[in-house]
C-alpha cells in the first residue's frame, strides 16, 4: 500500500493569502523605486548684472581739513555800494583759445581775463590783455572732488604746506602780470581750510586779491581771505554753463539785476563764441540801464 505524503495540501485560502502578500510586497517595492524623493536643488549662480556707473560725486563735499572751518569768520552780507551798479566780468580759462580771447579784448568795456598757467598762450594773452587795459588774474588750478585733472600747476590736498606755497609761487611766475587770483575748478581744494590758508598766505605777501569762483558751496576761500585781511569777493553768476546765446544773455541780465539790487556783482564766463556774442550784444543795453562795467579788482574788499 503506498505511503501517504506527510506534506499537507494547501487549500485555496492559503494560496489567496500568499498571493495578497506578494501583491503588497510588489507595491512597496514599486513605490520605493518610482516615487521621487526630496532632494536639494542644485546651486544656481545668478549671472552678475552689469555694474552701474559710479555716481557723480557731489559738488559740495564736507571740507577735508586739519582744522574746523567754523573757526573762520562768516562772510557778511554784501552792503550796497554807492555810486551806481557795478558789474565785473571775468573770462576764465584764458590762454587756450586765443582768437576768442582777443575778441573779448576788443570789447570797449572793462573786463578781466583769468589766465591759466603753463598753457599754450599763457604769456601772449596776459601781455595783450594788459596792453589793452584789461585786468589780468591767475586762474589757479586746484583739486576737484571728481578727480578731473584741472591742468598743469594744480594745487592738491595731498601736498604739504611747503609744496602748496611753492606751487602757487610757480604758477604766479607763469602769470607775472596778475593782480589777483581766482580758483580754477577746486571743488575739493577750495573746501580745505589748510590748503586755502597756504594759498591766501602767498597772496597776502604779494599784495594780491582773491576772488572765490565758488565751484563748491563748501568753499572756504572767501572766509580765509577775510581772516587774513586779503582783499576778496566771490562769484555771483556763471554766465555759460551752457554754450547757448539766449541762456548767456539771460545770465547777464540776472547779474545786472544783482548789481542793481546790491550795488555790485561778479559774473564769470569762458572763451566761448556764444559768451563773446552775448556780452558784445548786451553791454550797450546794460550800460544804458545804468550798469557800470569795472575790473574785478575794484569789487574786492578786505572787510566787505
Amino acid at each position: 500500500m503506498p505511503k501517504k505524503s506527510s506534506r499537507r495540501q494547501r487549500g485555496p485560502g492559503a494560496r489567496v493569502a500568499v498571493l495578497l502578500l506578494l501583491l503588497v510586497l510588489a507595491a512597496i517595492v514599486s513605490w520605493q523605486i518610482f516615487t521621487p524623493r526630496h532632494r536639494a536643488e542644485p546651486l544656481r549662480v545668478a549671472r552678475a548684472s552689469p555694474r552701474p556707473p559710479l555716481a557723480t560725486p557731489s559738488p559740495t563735499p564736507a571740507p577735508v581739513a586739519s582744522s574746523s572751518p567754523s573757526a573762520l569768520p562768516p562772510v557778511p552780507a554784501r552792503p550796497a555800494r554807492s555810486g551806481g551798479a557795478k558789474l565785473a566780468l571775468i573770462v576764465d580759462d584764458c590762454g587756450q583759445w586765443i582768437d576768442t580771447e582777443r575778441g573779448f579784448l576788443a570789447l570797449d568795456i572793462p573786463l578781466t581775463l583769468s589766465v591759466l598757467p603753463s598753457v599754450r598762450y599763457t604769456t601772449t594773452i596776459q601781455r595783450e590783455a594788459a596792453a589793452a587795459g584789461k585786468g589780468v588774474m591767475l586762474h589757479l588750478p586746484m583739486e576737484t572732488v571728481s578727480g578731473l585733472y584741472p591742468g598743469p600747476g594744480e594745487v592738491t590736498t595731498e601736498m604739504s604746506d611747503a609744496q602748496i606755497v611753492a606751487q602757487v609761487e610757480a604758477d604766479l611766475a607763469q602769470v607775472p602780470l596778475a593782480t589777483g587770483v581766482n580758483n580754477h575748478e577746486g571743488s575739493k581744494g577750495s573746501a580745505d581750510p589748510r590748503v586755502m590758508r597756504d594759498v591766501i598766505g602767498v597772496l597776502a605777501k604779494r599784495g594780491l586779491f582773491f576772488i572765490d569762483s565758488r565751484t563748491s558751496a563748501a568753499s572756504v576761500g572767501e572766509q580765509t581771505a577775510l581772516a587774513a585781511g586779503v582783499p576778496t569777493a566771490a562769484r555771483d553768476v556763471f554766465l555759460d554753463n551752457r554754450a547757448d546765446l539766449a541762456y548767456t544773455e539771460q545770465q547777464l541780465r540776472d547779474a545786472a539785476a544783482i548789481a542793481r539790487r546790491t550795488g555790485s556783482a561778479i559774473a564769470i564766463g569762458h572763451p566761448r563764441p556764444t559768451t563773446l556774442a552775448a556780452v558784445r550784444a548786451l553791454a550797450p543795453e546794460l550800460q544804458a540801464q545804468g550798469i557800470e562795467f569795472v575790473l574785478a579788482g575794484r569789487l574786492t574788499s578786505a572787510t566787505h
